[in-house]
């Protein structure tokens, strides 16, 4: 038996097993590490936090990745060159991480990486007939491997689009596993650059489980304030948003795109929500020379509005009312007190982070990508029915390090 294969049945046979975590969103703040340590799988998943961090993307790094993020076009050199140097970047970064907590290699079992998405085009967006879904993440996994000398799996979002999906949201399978609670109906929400939801219900039944993207949450809030203030990459605590105003025309027009009238569930990422949408936007409605303030409060009210939307419309459709849930927030998003507050207000139920629940909201996303591979490697059938964009399959290609 090759030595590797032999090296992964005795990890997929441990009673626990240390896994690496790793996520970069389209934000492109950074890359969450995430050292955890897994034991069991299926509904037996139990996870405990050992080390985390994020580590921040270089202006240099964003800006190799915005060559090619979200674009039509590019200069394909380029965007082969990336896919491997983003991949040796990520392995440095573990190795540092590694080194930073006096943990060898050796005692890490497997790296989950979700690498770095730089296209994102479900076939309603695309509308090309002969083409499905399609979904893509850099960060070679092989690269990985190689500089870690650890087993890798990566470009998890491939089997999803495979098997029928659009390749995302991926978090409803760790939600799920880590966050079902029979007898308390739970939204996990989670408010990267694009927010999505995982509904589940008190009744634990898989086939009821619900997953939607809802749309943009920090994305388009983050590209104006760097638009308008280039050395700030965020509005930190809403600071600009606060003073400002919201522009009701504005907002309607924003929020009469066609992805809001598209029935659930549905994915989307920055091939739409991207400065030229809000700029078309303020063109329609002769607002081209709103303030930032104005322009910033009404994007987090479009973030706040269409995301309530969605979950108030998924809600009202299940058996129960929106106060017999508990609403679990985790993503940068909930560092924005004004977008937070609206939610509070647009959703009368009791909110927490997913912190309260021993996971902390900043470390989910890396720690959902643990849970993937550890599914992967050890874990068995679980079943997810007819739950549409929910395909009952394991993610994740592995690679050996040597």
């Amino acid at each position: 038996m090759n030595k590797n294969i032999s090296a992964l049945h005795e990890i997929a046979q441990k009673e626990t097993r240390k896994i690496i975590g790793l996520m970069s969103g389209t934000s492109l703040d950074g890359l969450d590490i995430a050292l955890c340590e897994i034991s069991g799988a299926g509904e037996n998943t139990a996870v405990k936090i050992l080390e985390f961090e994020t580590i921040p993307y270089t202006e240099d790094i964003k800006t190799e990745i915005r060559k090619v993020f979200a674009k039509k076009t590019v200069d394909f050199q380029h965007f082969a060159l990336l896919n491997e140097w983003i991949g040796l970047l990520h392995a440095g970064m573990v190795n540092d991480c590694l080194q930073k907590w006096n943990i060898p290699a050796t005692e890490v079992d497997l790296i989950a990486s979700h690498g770095q998405t730089v296209l994102h085009a479900p076939k309603f967006l695309h509308q090309q007939e002969k083409f499905p879904n399609a979904t893509l993440q850099i960060g070679d996994g092989d690269h990985i491997a190689v500089k870690t000398g650890i087993i890798t799996l990566s470009d998890f979002r491939q089997k999803h689009v495979a098997a029928g999906g659009e390749g995302a949201p991926l978090a409803v399978y760790g939600d799920y596993l880590l966050f079902s609670k029979k007898g308390e109906n739970r939204i996990m929400l989670n408010m990267g650059g694009i927010a999505n939801f995982t509904y589940l219900p008190a009744s634990l039944d898989a086939e009821a489980v619900f997953v939607t993207d809802t749309g943009t949450a920090n994305t388009l809030i983050d590209i104006y304030t760097k638009h308008y203030f280039p050395e700030k990459s965020y509005d930190k605590d809403a600071e600009i948003a606060s003073g400002g105003t919201v522009n009701e025309e504005l907002l309607a027009e924003l929020k009469s795109n066609p992805f809001f009238q598209k029935s659930f569930p549905k994915t989307i990422g920055q091939e739409l929500f991207n400065f030229e949408f809000v700029q078309n936007a303020l063109t329609k409605t002769n607002l081209t020379a709103i303030s930032a303030p104005d322009l910033l409060a009404t994007l987090t009210r479009l973030s706040a509005e269409t995301i309530a939307e969605a979950i108030l419309f998924v809600v009202e459709n299940s058996p129960y009312a929106l106060e017999d849930f508990k609403i679990y927030m985790s993503g940068g998003g909930i560092h924005n007190p004004l977008l937070v507050k609206w939610l509070a207000e647009l959703l009368p139920s009791e909110f927490q982070k997913s912190d309260d629940l021993g996971i902390l909201s900043d470390a989910k996303e890396a720690v959902l990508f643990a849970i993937l591979a550890n599914e992967t490697v050890a874990g068995g059938d679980y079943n997810f029915g007819n739950s549409k964009g929910i395909p009952s399959v394991t993610m994740g290609k592995i690679s050996f390090p040597d």
